[in-house]
């Protein structure tokens, strides 16, 4: 069963709410960083991105940039600009965007738990990436950034956490680039106690978005392991900052795909070998797909709906059913010879949120055709995890993102 421990967090000073967190360090690049932080020395990203402190072209991965990283989260928290709970707590944190809402709980999960796949995966990390953030939260003794956890819907977990918003002014309530951000902290020991033991009844938490980091928070545990071999499991390098969040809370967004040229073939020749698998209809302009299994292409100023035909994919195979599966195995491969979509730099991917303008805006510059997929479902993430298999690169896009330096957990 799962284990989700309430902690002692950091977090901004109340009068710093709206200043200190910031979007997860992976969602932009160095330069995009330095832009966000012009006028607010106290943003996140200064300890996030702490390269963005050096000049231009210095090495991100220096040691001097993790020292920097945990030198900046020091000056936060010695500072007063962050304070630390008392006793230890959980936290409810909701997000509101578009007029869409999601509701999780802050705690701590266990690295035991991810070894022993009670934490489930459904994506491989790359070693470059896992490795940059051992570094930081080894230098800053730290996860600095949550893990985004989901779980099947629990009524009483929701009862509890309702109970709570309708009795108790939150904390933080303060909107961020668009999206409303509320947190409320629960401080009762008993209802804390409650929480943690209808977790222990959880037989599974699943990693949404944030492998890397996750990853990355239990390698530095079990470092800390090795650095004391007398350890209880009861200290705090044995667990991990998440969120976690009930499934029907979420939605994954769609992460759509534009490819650079049509590999050779005529628009005749393309044409006729997608005919072979797919259904190819002309649309009148833009549309997304609205079923599993359809997909909308974009080229040379029209939209096309194509629907996979059912010799196509194997339906009883979690991975092999998806649409991002059913677009790879019989068009990006076979047709236009992307064999290595994580590698090939003839194809790029494309988050939902930025519409399917952007999409035709690609396509009729640097790329010649797009796809807009429909969205992979909580239940194919599941589905997938429960059978320990792998989803392919790029299937799922959550929005919003999770605020980083709202809450730390420090693990000594």
């Amino acid at each position: 069963m799962a284990v989700f421990k309430a902690f002692r967090a950091f977090r901004p000073a109340e009068e710093n709410q709206a200043l200190i967190p910031a979007l997860p360090y992976d969602v932009m690049n160095t330069e995009e960083a330095r832009e966000m932080v012009k006028g607010n020395p106290l943003s996140f990203l200064h300890v996030d991105k702490a390269q963005i402190d050096f000049e231009k072209g210095f090495d991100q991965y220096s040691q001097q940039v993790y020292d920097k990283a945990r030198e900046n989260l020091l000056a936060l928290e010695n500072s007063g600009k962050m304070i630390q709970d008392e006793n230890p707590c959980l936290y409810i944190y909701r997000q509101v965007m578009n007029g869409r809402s999601q509701t999780g709980i802050v705690g701590c999960a266990s690295i035991d738990d991810y070894k022993n796949n009670i934490i489930k995966k459904h994506e491989y990390t790359l070693a470059v990436k896992e490795q940059d953030r051992v570094n930081h939260v080894d230098a800053c003794d730290a996860n600095t950034g949550p893990i985004f956890l989901t779980y099947r819907n629990d009524h009483e977990i929701n009862a509890i956490v309702n109970e709570w918003i309708r009795n108790h002014e939150s904390t933080y309530d303060f909107t961020s680039g668009g999206v409303k951000q509320t947190v409320w902290v629960v401080d009762n020991e008993n209802t804390v106690a409650l929480l943690q033991s209808l977790f222990d009844k959880v037989s599974a938490l699943y990693i949404a978005d944030g492998h890397h980091r996750c990853a990355s928070a239990v390698r530095v545990g079990d470092m800390r392991r090795k650095a004391n071999p007398n350890y209880t499991g009861d200290e705090e390098f044995n667990y991990f900052l998440a969120v976690a969040f009930p499934d029907e809370e979420l939605a994954i967004m769609d992460y759509n795909r534009v490819v650079k040229d049509l590999n050779g073939l005529s628009k005749e020749e393309y044409f006729e070998k997608i005919s072979e698998k797919f259904a190819v209809s002309k649309l009148e302009g833009q549309l997304k797909p609205s079923e599993k299994h359809s997909f909308s292409m974009y080229i040379d100023g029209e939209w096309f709906l194509l629907r996979a035909k059912n010799c196509t994919y194997d339906a009883n195979d979690p991975v092999n059913r998806l649409d991002v599966s059913i677009l790879q195995n019989n068009l990006l491969d076979p047709i236009l010879g992307i064999k290595d979509p994580k590698n090939d730099d003839r194809i790029a991917f494309i988050g939902g949120i930025r519409g399917l303008d952007e999409l035709e805006r690609r396509a009729n510059s640097d790329m010649k055709v797009a796809f807009a997929m429909f969205p992979t479902t909580i239940d194919d993430l599941m589905s997938i995890a429960d059978a320990d298999k792998i989803m392919p690169p790029k299937s799922t896009w959550f929005e919003p993102k999770l605020l980083s330096g709202l809450f730390i957990h420090h693990l000594s």
